[in-house]
């Protein structure tokens, strides 16, 4: 099970993690209570030089919750989705 972002964690290269913007950030912004605004988080990850690894890192460990790379865990399932399906020509 991966760590949180901004907390190094796994055998895989997360230097990554190092220039993250969420780790200047309040960690509660992206694990907002049920129902809680993910604006912030989203604010955040949108100018964030590591969003994709974050993302891609999110999605490898099939992170169930919070902002990773921007998209909630709704979103990345979806994402998960697109990607599983290829779409008819």
């Amino acid at each position: 099970m991966l760590g949180t972002p901004w907390t190094p964690d796994g055998p895989i290269d997360e230097s990554w993690r190092l220039d993250a913007l969420c780790a200047e950030t309040d960690p509660e912004a992206f694990f907002p209570e049920k129902g809680g605004s993910t604006r912030e988080a989203k604010r955040v990850c949108a100018g964030c030089p590591v969003r994709s690894e974050c993302l891609e890192t999110a999605l490898a460990g099939d992170e169930r919750f919070g902002i990773w790379g921007g998209l909630s865990e709704r979103e990345r399932r979806r994402l998960r989705l697109q990607r599983r399906i290829p779409l008819s020509a």
